[in-house]
């Protein structure tokens, strides 16, 4: 039976995620800021001066101090989260690897900003899908109300004794972060009951266990070391599901690794993530009414990629194309197209595979650009050829 949820309530992206984050009341949370993260730490430095959370905050100097301090406070045996966006989260670059190497379960929310040059501070992926290899699982959210959801399911994985790795929870800068929707709310008791107490795996402070922390490791066991942290991406799928399963339960909201939106009998589809699903889903539904068989695939987990189920959703679908709100410049389309295309190389029934980077920089993607794409897809289905343009710049002067 699921629990009734406390409130009903219009909340910015970043106020939700604060919200969570007090719910979460984590033992330590360093804070540095950065548009347009830097209301998530603002609102949540009141709850703390409020006495509303038992949470010891830290102001650094620097994101790559965040992170430092995240580290040191989890290796403690703290639960501990920070926040961040952008050039913080390129400035922490050194520590991310740090943080999943070491097994440390930190959880950070991660507004979407481009990455300069030039200076830039709307949307677009660049930040987190440049850490996709950095060992951190990345839960991706399209409105604020999956920021909530999120959030609070990503304690619960990244804790897990099977996981023990750090999670960051994305939302598009200002699309998201800054923009009010409704919200469905939990009791505080009811998220602390579902997060349940910190255990942590090991702790620097524990003199009766000793251990060693970060210690030189050259060829005789880094590799080892290495596979170790790739191991649990292995079993992260099972436990995501697991949780969300449970949390489905309690609280009567559905999450998987990626929805699927009227995808059983699609034709032509889109996969995307963020925001712009919301917009794709609309056009979906437009398509519909006119008999077109249009589906959306919205990718919630990119780390670990769900590239099995992805292929068995996306097999026997006549043309897909990806949306990737980053550009690979690696002169074959962004990160997002080259996972998708990669998955579905072994499908029985295998799409012809285009690519559409687009919104770099915060630009607008609209209902016209969108049904534009699938227009493209509807004449390759009938065509049942390979365009010899793969990647295309969606809404951009060429």
């Amino acid at each position: 039976m699921a629990t009734q949820t406390k409130e009903r309530v219009a909340l910015t992206g970043n106020e939700a995620a604060a919200l969570a984050m007090k719910q979460i009341n984590p033992d330590v949370c360093a804070a540095y800021p950065i548009t347009p993260q830097t209301e998530i730490m603002q609102i949540f430095s009141s709850y703390v001066a409020d006495g509303l959370v038992d949470t010891e905050l830290v102001t650094v100097e620097s994101e790559h101090s965040a992170m430092s301090a995240s580290i040191g406070a989890a290796a403690a045996g703290a639960r501990a989260m920070t926040a961040t966006s952008s050039q913080g989260l390129a400035l922490m670059w050194e520590m991310l690897y740090i943080a999943a190497g070491l097994r440390l379960p930190i959880v950070m929310p991660m507004v979407n900003r481009a990455l300069s040059a030039p200076i830039n501070i709307h949307c677009d992926h660049s930040d987190s899908m440049g850490c996709r290899d950095s060992g951190w699982i990345q839960i991706n959210s399209e409105n604020a109300q999956e920021v909530y959801d999120n959030l609070i399911q990503a304690i619960r994985i990244a804790e897990h004794p099977d996981i023990q790795l750090p999670a960051m929870v994305t939302f598009d800068g200002f699309i998201i972060s800054h923009g009010m929707e409704i919200v469905d709310t939990l009791n505080d008791d009811d998220v602390k009951a579902f997060i349940g107490p910190y255990k942590p795996a090991y702790s620097l402070l524990d003199v009766d266990h000793p251990i060693t922390v970060g210690a030189i490791d050259f060829t005789d066991y880094y590799f080892e070391h290495r596979r170790a942290v790739a191991e649990p991406m292995f079993h992260a799928h099972k436990v995501i599901e697991a949780v969300a399963a449970e949390f489905e339960q309690k609280f009567g909201r559905k999450y998987g690794l990626f929805e699927a939106y009227k995808m059983d009998d699609a034709e032509v589809a889109i996969v995307v993530l963020g925001s712009t699903a919301g917009t794709a889903k609309v056009v979906v539904d437009e398509l519909r009414e006119q008999g077109i068989k249009a589906g959306l695939v919205k990718i919630r987990v990119f780390r670990p990629f769900p590239y099995r189920q992805l292929a068995d959703t996306l097999s026997g679908v006549r043309a897909v194309a990806v949306m990737d709100r980053s550009d690979g410049l690696s002169g074959f389309g962004g990160p997002v197209f080259g996972e998708v295309r990669s998955a579905l190389y072994d499908a029985k029934q295998r799409p012809i595979v285009v690519d559409y980077v687009y919104g770099l920089g915060g630009r607008d993607i609209t209902l016209e650009h969108i049904s534009s794409v699938y227009q493209d897809l509807l004449t390759i289905q009938k065509t049942g050829e390979v365009p010899t343009q793969l990647v295309k710049y969606l809404g951009v002067r060429e």
